[in-house]
């Protein structure tokens, strides 16, 4: 667990020297807060609904999913094949596994410092609207929120480890996110068993249910398990560079 922790710490301190994190915070916080702020003005001056932090948590949501998560993933593992430092670590007494996790996870932990300052948006919607917005509702979204993130972090890792190049690398991940995203469109014509597994691989399909507020087990379970798996494909692509 100690290498994990290091490499981790590593991949988490070095989004905070690129610039390319900062203009990425910059851009979400910048939209998401204009975004607010309209809807917060023609609530006050229509009367007509109240705010939907939802909406906020969706805008937060697509572009992290589509180019976020891409841009941040991009370069765990390519740029670790491209410079050279993977001979290296193959040769230390760091397992792959280590590698594929500590790399997931400094990246994870980086999203999740950045989802911690959305809640900003939900603690002055709160003070603003009486009795105050629903609370349980607001966790299960953020649960939804980070089991999401865990997720579509590990597939931009996982897809990294499979390439040199991290425009290759940008590329794929967004390709794999779209497959994910849009699997269960057949499945509104497709009858069966069929139209079942398209809609369980749906990453949407699972995510929407926490944005209502529900919490289900098979929807967490599969955020798990998609992590789990796309972290033991990284790894076993890593771990076949030894033989080559």
């Amino acid at each position: 667990m100690a290498n994990i922790w290091t490499i981790a710490r590593r991949e988490y301190n070095h989004y905070f020297i690129s610039p390319i994190a900062y203009v990425f915070m910059f851009v979400v916080f910048l939209v998401l807060g204009i975004v607010f702020f309209l809807d917060i003005l023609f609530t006050s001056q229509s009367q007509q609904y109240s705010p939907f932090i939802q909406y906020i948590f969706q805008l937060f949501i697509f572009p992290l999913m589509f180019i976020g998560v891409p841009a941040l993933t991009m370069r765990s593992l390519s740029e670790e094949y491209r410079s050279g430092t993977l001979e290296l670590l193959m040769t230390s007494p760091i397992k792959d596994w280590h590698l594929v996790v500590g790399k997931w996870f400094g990246t994870y932990l980086f999203l999740l410092t950045i989802t911690v300052v959305t809640l900003i948006y939900p603690a002055i919607l709160n003070s603003l609207v009486s009795p105050g917005i629903d609370l349980k509702s607001l966790a299960a979204n953020y649960i939804g929120i980070v089991l999401f993130l865990s997720a579509v972090c590990a597939i931009g890792v996982a897809i990294s480890s499979f390439f040199s190049n991290q425009i290759a690398a940008l590329l794929g991940t967004i390709g794999a996110l779209i497959v994910f995203y849009l699997i269960n469109g057949p499945a509104r014509v497709m009858p069966g068993a069929g139209a079942d597994i398209l809609n369980y691989l749906s990453i949407p399909f699972h995510f929407d249910n926490f944005m209502s507020g529900i919490m289900r087990l098979d929807d967490i379970a599969f955020f798990v398990s998609l992590t789990v798996i796309t972290l033991v494909i990284g790894s076993a692509a890593v771990e076949s560079r030894r033989w080559r």
